[in-house]
């Protein structure tokens, strides 16, 4: 086989596998047994190289995913860290060209497992009522990667272009310091969330994320890809965070997205276990 045909096959694996790997996140049926491509054999297949897919690259041996981002905001208060192209680029440090569902299936493939971003359900039988559910799946560390001074590519925690909302970046580190200051430290890792899957009938349902272009959010949409651990308000007078673009190259400037699960590598077949 071709290194381009096997390239073809996994991609189209993958494409499957986000068509039908998402039923925790979904709340829909479980798929039938041996319907879905396994992810171990997909990443078996790609020999442990790199996998180019539209927008992005699958690092099996960094055990990261590289995406294809462009600067989009300098100044302003945050909704998201991510949005897709054309979507929410007003309230987005980055905008991606990648599908929403694409990412989620290469977060798989590497291992993550998705869960579900904040929402409220209905329990009981009998006398039902209403809970809220906190948002839950495996944590995601996020970057932004480009060129420094010295032409090197530089791996930045997303916390380096995040500040406290309410003051400017420079008064809030005067005014702030010690651990006052670390109260307020923005963090770079997010949880797995997994968005939803919606539609009824025989046509395909659709992942809500992909129709939103919420891909990592600050606040609580309900619909996206990566979340905070908790629940915010997306109300004007609710925003905590800004933009701190003092790092940052400037608007427009093509940069790299990556996200790498906070998940341990699969243990050597034929290990010996040690005896209870």
């Amino acid at each position: 086989m071709t290194p381009r045909s096997r390239t073809r096959l996994l991609c189209a694996a993958i494409f499957a596998m986000a068509l039908t790997l998402f039923s925790s996140a979904s709340g829909g049926a479980e798929p039938a047994p041996g319907e879905e491509p396994k992810p171990g054999k997909i990443a078996a297949k790609s020999g442990g190289k790199n996998v180019k897919l539209p927008g992005m690259v699958i690092n099996f041996r960094e055990r990261c995913v590289d995406i294809e981002s462009a600067i989009c905001l300098d100044r302003g208060f945050l909704e998201l860290i991510a949005c897709t192209k054309d979507s929410k680029e007003h309230e987005s440090i980055v905008a991606v060209t990648a599908r929403p569902m694409h990412i989620h299936a290469a977060l798989l493939l590497l291992g993550a497992n998705n869960g579900n971003p904040a929402m409220r359900k209905v329990v009981g039988e009998q006398k039902k009522r209403w809970i809220n559910v906190p948002p839950k799946g495996d944590p995601v560390d996020v970057y932004l990667v480009f060129k420094n001074s010295d032409g090197k590519m530089v791996e930045h925690p997303i916390s380096d272009f995040v500040s406290r909302s309410g003051k400017s970046p420079d008064e809030q580190d005067d005014a702030d310091g010690g651990d006052a200051k670390k109260d307020v430290k923005f963090p770079s890792t997010f949880l797995f969330a997994g968005s939803h899957l919606r539609g009824a009938g025989p046509g395909p349902r659709k992942y809500l994320a992909d129709q939103s272009g919420n891909v990592i959010s600050i606040v609580t949409f309900g619909d996206e890809l990566l979340c905070l651990p908790g629940v915010y308000a997306k109300g004007n007078d609710s925003l905590m965070w800004q933009v701190d673009a003092r790092k940052l190259p400037k608007v427009g400037s093509k940069v790299t997205l990556r996200l790498r699960p906070q998940v341990k590598p699969a243990p050597k077949t034929g290990k010996t276990l040690p005896e209870k």
